[in-house]
């Protein structure tokens, strides 16, 4: 009878701060450079994520948030989490950058070293893994949409990729491929090989098909985390 109680005492306790945690959504932050700052924009990555999960009946499960700031690179991304990320207090962080780091090698004569780019990148996963922060990693998609890998920067960008493909084994975390998803993509939607206009506007920034790829290969990551 006395356990019996017990479990009673510690049922009116413990059942309303459980209900009061479900209720409260699954915050995810996406930190990142100008493609995630665009991406809280009309037709935006993430608006159209927020817009799948509407339909879904999940709209208020989920708290979307963007943290991307145009031109980041991973050490800016590093130097800002505490006022962009952590102060949030996020559930998951999904980590979105790369494409600067490679591509203002050849536009501004600046970019990051691979040896520094690893580092920078393994100190946000450990102040984020320290707060117990959830955390998924995306490749960079592309600088440049030919299939043939003749674009400027394809092999910059497959070592950076390849990198944070090792990184997500490594530390066991969830991996958006989107490097592979644009190339696959692009296989079977560019048959002329354009640099542009299949799922970027520029080469490297999302049309309205790259954005709902993005959405939809976030998301079937996301969603099982």
């Amino acid at each position: 009878m006395k356990k019996f109680l017990r479990y009673l005492k510690l049922s009116f306790f413990t059942l309303p701060l459980l209900a009061a945690q479900q209720d409260n959504p699954i915050r995810i932050i996406f930190f990142g450079d100008s493609i995630t700052q665009a991406g809280v924009k009309p037709g935006g990555y993430i608006v159209k994520m927020g817009e799948m999960l509407e339909k879904q009946g999940l709209k208020n499960k989920y708290e979307l948030i963007g943290a991307g700031i145009g031109g980041n690179k991973v050490y800016d991304l590093y130097l800002r989490m505490e006022e962009d990320v952590l102060a949030k207090k996020p559930n998951i962080v999904l980590i979105y950058i790369g494409v600067n780091d490679v591509w203002h090698k050849a536009s501004h004569g600046t970019g990051t070293d691979p040896d520094k780019f690893l580092k920078f990148y393994e100190a946000i996963l450990k102040k984020l893994q320290a707060a117990n922060v959830k955390v998924a990693l995306c490749t960079p998609a592309v600088i440049g949409e030919r299939t043939d890998f003749s674009n400027q920067q394809d092999g910059d960008l497959n070592q950076y990729s390849q990198m944070i493909r090792n990184l997500a084994k490594k530390h066991n975390l969830p991996l958006v491929d989107l490097r592979k998803a644009f190339l696959d993509y692009n296989l079977k939607n560019n048959p002329n090989n354009d640099e542009k206009n299949i799922l970027t506007t520029d080469r490297v920034h999302l049309n309205d098909a790259g954005n709902q790829l993005v959405a939809d290969e976030m998301w079937n990551v996301l969603k099982g985390m």
